[in-house]
């Protein structure tokens, strides 16, 4: 059932009012004569097909969702391909540049500083409480590539749930957006007469870091049965808070965990592809998680940042650098990237810069010449942030090319082959991750059981799939890769000890995976 909010003030303090009913039939000649579900699923595509503009899509499909969902679920599932990129990445990149200008009516929760010692009170006025089962939580703080764009951060969480409800099936009466509106550092939006968030610098650290406890407190005391995702929090927030709440709630930070899961999967395959090519074992990958102690893999990882290749004698550096700081070297600065390559002799190549360009013809001409199949995965989001596009890639490497990125594009032609690029898609590991925690009621989301995420996507490839040399599964299967992920997780969370569910421990697979298929919602 949609939920229209109507906002409504009682001694001061907003709350939002349930002003929509459950479905009913229509009463005879409120409909159409001729109106067929399937007819109209065409006309609803035509309409959106017409538009040319995909932030104009994006706005379509929004209004869809709210005024029909089953319908919109509905075409969202048929036409998987389509419909991800417009509601959420790329799009909703721009849709969060241009939130205040496009915003209609409310569709999640807005809780601001000013909240501060009520936030349990602003929680509360939620109309789906008991049915709440999975928050994505931002701060708006680094929205993708984009930077700190506070308030207008909300449609990140509406895109990621509605990826929940396509991709696993979740039930939309228990997502929660939640957009933290702690103030912005962009002076372009403090400046905006549209602005819809708070007119003010962001707070300090400790001020934000108090808000933080109340909210976690508060969220767990509200819904106790919520799993939390926290989304583009800046990068040292993000990995404080991630330590921070870990232990104490169910929660994960799909940044830092779900990216790490969705490249370690399309690294696997990738690796495969690129050992069978060479003839060398996989050991012998310069960036290499598989079968490795921590200081083994350690030594096959190299971090390079906008100053070059970070190690030890460089100087001081950001806490979370360090781990990956190299310790045996102590020549001059490397700074260029290609010099850097024909240092390192890499096999594989990960972009996490938003540099435009980063990898350039001469960084992939020499990758290309140290491998017969380079590994370039350029993750950076959206699409004109990103590294190298798919038809660079193929091109400087001959067609050689093993490639992932954060954003889609389109296969290529080389040499009469057609070459399919992977999409390192955070969406190919959250829902499942999210729908198999949830099953198990896992007391917190541990690193096993991301983990099992990302080697249940690795291993959800089809023949066909590995015949095509595909490094993730087609988008349009993302229900039965969500479900073979959820069972993983659940198997993962029991041996962790953090499952809560004892009734699962004692079925077969077979039986979880038929118990997860079983709840999952799918569209009328």
């Amino acid at each position: 059932m949609p939920i229209v909010l109507t906002p409504v003030w009682s001694n001061g303090v907003q709350k939002l009012k349930v002003t929509s009913a459950p479905p009913s039939k229509p009463a005879h000649g409120l409909l159409p004569p001729a109106l067929d579900d399937n007819v109209h699923a065409q006309r609803c595509l035509a309409q959106l097909r017409s538009k040319d503009k995909s932030i104009e899509k994006y706005i379509y499909l929004n209004q869809l969702k709210d005024a029909d969902h089953n319908m919109f679920y509905r075409l969202c599932l048929a036409n998987m391909a389509e419909f991800t990129p417009l509601i959420y990445t790329p799009t909703v990149g721009d849709a969060c540049l241009q939130y205040s200008q496009i915003y209609r009516r409310p569709e999640g929760l807005f809780i601001s500083i000013k909240d501060k010692g009520k936030i349990g009170q602003i929680l509360r006025n939620w109309p789906r409480k008991e049915e709440a089962r999975i928050s994505v939580v931002t701060d708006g703080s680094r929205i993708l590539g984009l930077g700190d764009l506070g308030v207008n951060g909300m449609p990140i969480s509406i895109g990621k749930l509605s990826l929940y409800v396509a991709g696993a099936g979740i039930r939309p009466e228990s997502t929660l957006p939640i957009c933290l509106d702690l103030g912005t550092d962009t002076q372009r939006h403090l400046d905006d007469p549209l602005y819809l968030g708070l007119r003010q610098r962001r707070v300090p650290m400790d001020v934000m870091d108090a808000f933080m406890d109340e909210f976690m407190e508060e969220m767990a005391a509200a819904f106790p049965k919520l799993l939390i995702q926290f989304e583009d929090f800046a990068t040292d927030k993000a990995f404080g808070y991630l330590e921070r709440f870990r232990d104490r709630h169910p929660l994960f930070n799909d940044d830092i965990q779900g990216t790490g899961a969705v490249v370690l999967s399309g690294f696997i395959n990738a690796a495969k592809l690129a050992s069978a090519a060479s003839g060398r074992p996989l050991s012998d990958h310069r960036i290499l998680l598989q079968g490795l102690s921590d200081d083994e893999a350690r030594e096959r990882i190299y971090l390079v940042d906008s100053q070059g290749l970070i190690f030890d004698g460089r100087g001081p550096m950001a806490e979370h650098k360090k781990y990956f700081s190299r310790k045996d070297y102590n020549g001059p600065p490397l700074k260029d990237l290609t010099e850097i390559i024909n240092y390192v002799k890499p096999t594989a190549l990960l972009g996490l810069s938003t540099i435009k360009g980063a990898f350039n013809q001469s960084v992939i001409e020499t990758m290309s010449a140290l491998n017969p199949r380079p590994i370039i995965f350029p993750l950076s989001n959206p699409v004109r942030l990103s590294e190298c596009e798919f038809h660079e890639a193929v091109e400087w490497s001959q067609g050689n090319v093993l490639f992932a990125s954060g954003s889609p594009f389109p296969e290529e032609e080389f040499n009469g082959r057609m070459m399919y690029p992977g999409q390192g898609n955070n969406m190919y590991i959250f829902p499942g991750l999210g729908l198999g925690a949830i099953l198990s009621r896992a007391s917190k989301v541990t690193d096993s059981m991301v983990e099992a995420s990302s080697l249940g996507l690795a291993d959800a490839l089809t023949a066909d799939e590995r015949a095509a040399d595909l490094l993730y599964p087609r988008i349009e299967r993302i229900r039965e890769i969500s479900g073979a992920i959820a069972l993983a997780v659940i198997r993962a969370a029991q041996k962790a000890g953090v499952d809560r569910s004892p009734d699962l421990r004692t079925k077969s697979d077979a039986e979880v995976l038929a118990f997860v298929r079983e709840h999952m919602w799918n569209p009328q």
